[in-house]
């Protein structure tokens, strides 16, 4: 992930519930419209295991409280 995406994530983080969902409509609704190609399997597996990953360490940071 490059320095500028994650930037773009922590600064999403402090939107408020209301801010984010209007970001996410939003890019979502123009990336339907891109010309961006389909993501690969290979993308999704990778997609989907950072994904479950990270749920772990959060799942495991809660417990410890």
């Amino acid at each position: 992930m490059t320095t500028a995406v994650q930037h773009f994530l922590d600064s999403f983080m402090d939107l408020s519930e209301s801010e984010k969902h209007e970001l996410v409509v939003e890019i979502l609704r123009r990336t339907v419209r891109s010309d961006m190609p389909p993501l690969s399997d290979d993308d999704l597996v990778l997609s989907a295991e950072t994904l479950f990953l990270d749920l772990d360490r959060v799942e495991a940071r809660n417990e410890e409280f």
